[in-house]
């Protein structure tokens, strides 16, 4: 859980994500569309990727990947990120986090 903390933290935007997860290349997606950059990090690619996982769950992420934080702040998944999109919300956040001109 430290090593998630830490990584959010540090990134301005953060997304865990699963190499083969359709709903994740969904989300990176619309962030490139925002022109966003964010840092991914493809749990199916890491060694400790299954300890992640279970540590963003006890962290309140709410469905499967990916996990998205945004100022050190979990946001959720797709449905929370596409919801945030949609009422225009999404812009609104990452212009705070000075991550969007």
């Amino acid at each position: 859980m430290e090593k998630i903390v830490k990584l959010a933290s540090e990134n301005g935007i953060l997304i865990f994500s699963k190499s083969t997860c359709c709903l994740c290349y969904a989300v990176q997606i619309l962030f490139k569309e925002l022109r966003v950059q964010p840092r991914i990090v493809e749990i199916d690619t890491i060694p400790d990727g299954v300890e992640i996982e279970k540590a963003l769950k006890r962290l309140g992420s709410s469905g499967p990947l990916p996990s998205v934080f945004i100022g050190g702040k979990l946001i959720g998944s797709t449905n929370e990120v596409m919801s945030l999109h949609l009422s225009g919300k999404l812009v609104q956040l990452l212009r705070q986090h000075g991550s969007l001109i």
